[in-house]
């Protein structure tokens, strides 16, 4: 006995037998406590992924309504121009069929004699009948 007590002596006394009576009395509630610890820590390291995702998704979010917005933005501007287009076209063609009248309304007699017109003035109707008898 006197060999144990210098043992445990040399090992640091009445501390060192503390110490062991409480580790070996709370081992599993330190291993508990410690490994509380750790998941707190993995629940907060995912905790700022998410976060991180999560400002990401928004980052990307708004670039995307930015695109939308300026494809939005050209599509409008492409529509008013084909309407303008469109437009231009139909008054051209409107004046090419005013030209088209006039000439065929063009009298090649002086004012006197109008009665006597040169090609004589006729109806013109479209249509298929027409179209197969003048050709």
């Amino acid at each position: 006995m006197d060999e144990w007590l210098k043992i445990i002596g040399a090992l640091g006394g009445l501390e060192a037998i503390r110490f062991t009576v409480t580790f070996l009395a709370n081992r599993k509630t330190n291993a508990r406590k410690e490994k509380a610890t750790a998941d707190s820590m993995e629940l907060q390291n995912l905790l700022s992924i998410i976060d991180n995702l999560n400002k990401q998704i928004e980052r990307y979010d708004e670039r995307l309504k930015q695109r939308d917005e300026k494809v939005d933005t050209i599509y409008r501007e492409w529509r008013t121009a084909q309407t303008e287009c469109q437009n231009w076209m139909r008054k051209y063609y409107e004046l090419e069929l005013a030209l088209k009248d006039a000439e065929h309304n063009r009298c090649d007699r002086p004012d006197s004699e109008c009665n006597r017109r040169t090609p004589p003035r006729r109806p013109i109707t479209i249509n298929q009948n027409n179209k197969e008898t003048t050709e």
